[in-house]
């Protein structure tokens, strides 16, 4: 489940990192800058509205002639048509900004993502991650957008008004401050109360929700186990444990509404009572007391309205946090090649040197313990053993997605970080036992072993993987859609979609994870045949599960517990009088 985002508490640190993000909306500063002033032009006329009222009624009270009254009618309609076009634009400008800026930071905090190393994938969880980039980005375009501006604005009606409420009359106002902020601040402690209630439903309805999501996606075992009856009352308890937080958080609601009532209510009828007092006394006109009621309104409401802002920071700031994570985890030192790099410029010789390796998330515990091996150009190389031995892992250490904690690895006799990792992983190509296609269409999922390739190559290399038969009976050939993670194709047409891919990417050094275990005995030989011609001049690391498909390998390291415990040919091992490859081989061929 996506977790939802993180509050930060409001800090001069958080909100010093929080403006790093501000670096991308640079270039657009100076349409920030009018924005800004459209929302003091805009906050300064909502201002101005309720003196003119107040001068309105003052006007009529005292009997001035029409003109004067019209004079006023005027202003006010001028203040409103002004109020409005400020608003207009400063939504405007501010949703443009916002939207080019976001439009960047997705770019960067993306391109960032991507690469990153795996060891920093192996930690995450995809739904985590994808996160990042969807929700809390909204949380930051809500902030960019929306929230600033607000703050911004009752900062201004807040101040401002509490000035002119000064000027108007010092005495109502002292008054004024002594009541309404008090009922404005135990409205937002209550607020907040009634809100942790709310969330305490919406955690226990998510709860039932899981129940449902989990007994549907698994009705299978729910049947077979017979356990309908104990999954009703899994979702009967869960549901009437919303149901009575909710009842509870009603009772508590229904308090806070009164509450609001009597206090906001009762706070404005105290003021009007000491304005009426005021006014009796001479100290105050009847428009600067309609006035004065009208700002009281405007600075309640802001400074209940704070509440929530203060709410939606602290969630942008905790977005802004997870973001600058990423941002600031190490990159690989990877970078686009020109067509010129990308034509092989390795032997494919392949030595381990006293390898060994823990991951990074298990540092305890060793994967490989002075691993040493040697590949020569153009060898097919199986690497076999139970599971859990170190297979997969040698594999992600060629493609250097992680580097040995010890002992060396060399390609052509030089260390494999001494080459560039864009250049060193473009002589490699990798064919899964889980294919994973792209779900656009053949031609794209083929052309992604190299994206500059032509018709001709992609087809040529359709045709030397057996694919090009079976992407001809499709009615839109190479422009068939094969869906997510190309459901609408068969495991074997897959495999051999993902060796077309290899097929084009030309690479000195192929690694493949058994790619014909899940086959029927038809795919299985179509795709062991493109296999056999890809493999071909190539360097060959292959991953075995079924000893039968390695009987040919030039050579065979047999993998237990992190260490290569025999190498040889087939003959050679099975030549032995006892051995863990010939006590598989065995145990596979007598079954």
């Amino acid at each position: 489940m996506e977790q939802p985002p993180k509050r930060a508490k409001i800090s001069l640190t958080g909100i010093r990192k929080a403006l790093r993000l501000y670096e991308y909306a640079k270039p657009y500063r100076f349409q920030f800058a009018v924005g800004l002033l459209m929302l003091l032009l805009s906050s300064g006329a909502s201002l101005a509205f309720p003196a003119l009222l107040g001068n309105l009624v003052d006007a009529g009270h005292k009997g001035q002639l029409l003109q004067q009254l019209d004079k006023i009618g005027l202003m006010l309609a001028a203040v409103l048509i002004l109020q409005s076009l400020f608003s207009y634009l400063r939504i405007r400008i501010f949703v443009s900004v916002t939207e080019k800026t976001l439009a960047v930071l997705r770019q960067a905090t993306y391109s960032h993502l991507i690469r990153l190393p795996m060891k920093f994938f192996a930690e995450r969880r995809v739904g985590e991650l994808n996160s990042r980039i969807s929700s809390d980005i909204s949380q930051l375009q809500d902030m960019f957008t929306t929230t600033l501006a607000e703050f911004l604005r009752q900062v201004i009606i807040i101040t401002g008004g509490i000035a002119l409420l000064a000027v108007t009359s010092w005495k109502l106002t002292l008054f004024m401050l002594a009541i309404v902020p008090v009922i404005c601040v135990l409205a937002v402690v209550f607020g907040r109360f009634i809100r942790r209630f709310s969330k305490e439903v919406q955690a226990q309805v998510a709860e039932s929700n899981t129940i449902v999501e989990e007994t549907l996606q698994g009705i299978f075992n729910v049947k077979a186990f017979a356990n309908e009856f104990f999954e009703i009352g899994r979702y009967r308890t869960k549901t009437n444990e919303a149901a009575a937080t909710g009842i509870k958080a009603g009772a508590y609601q229904g308090a806070f509404v009164s509450f609001l009532i009597l206090g906001l209510f009762g706070a404005m009828t105290a003021v009007i009572w000491k304005g009426a007092m005021l006014m009796a006394a001479g100290d105050i006109e009847v428009g600067q007391l309609f006035s004065f009621i009208l700002y009281s309104g405007f600075i309640g409401g802001s400074i209940s309205g704070l509440a929530e802002i203060y709410t939606r920071i602290q969630r942008a700031l905790g977005a802004s946090e997870n973001l600058l994570e990423i941002h600031d985890e190490p990159i690989e030192d990877i970078h686009p090649l020109p067509p010129a790099q990308r034509i092989p410029a390795i032997a494919g010789d392949i030595r381990f040197d006293g390898v060994s390796f823990q991951y990074p998330s298990r540092k305890d515990i060793a994967v490989l313990e002075n691993v040493g091996f040697h590949i020569a150009p153009g060898w097919q190389v199986a690497l076999v053993g139970p599971s859990g031995a170190g297979k997969s892992t040698v594999v992600s250490l060629l493609l250097r997605f992680y580097d040995p904690v010890s002992g060396r690895i060399l390609i052509d006799g030089k260390e494999a970080n001494s080459y560039d990792l864009s250049v060193l992983r473009n002589q490699m190509a990798v064919v899964p036992q889980d294919v994973f296609l792209f779900g656009g269409t053949i031609r794209e999922n083929i052309a992604y072993g190299n994206p500059l390739a032509g018709e001709e190559e992609i087809i040529h290399a359709a045709r030397q993987a057996n694919a090009w038969e079976f992407i001809q009976h499709f009615p839109e050939g190479l422009n068939t859609v094969v869906g997510e993670r190309g459901i609408q194709l068969s495991g074997g047409q897959r495999q051999r979609i993902a060796i077309a891919r290899a097929v084009l990417k030309d690479p000195r050094i192929l690694i493949l994870d058994e790619a014909t275990s899940a086959l029927d005995s038809e795919s299985e030989r179509l795709v062991q045949d493109a296999l056999d011609k890809l493999m071909q001049g190539r360097t060959s690391v292959v991953i075995a599960h079924r000893l039968s498909t390695v009987r040919r390998a030039d050579m065979i390291l047999v993998l237990d517990k992190g260490h290569v415990v025999e190498a040889g040919t087939h003959e050679e091992l099975m030549g032995k009088e006892e051995g863990l490859y010939k006590g598989l081989s065995e145990l596979q061929f007598t079954v």
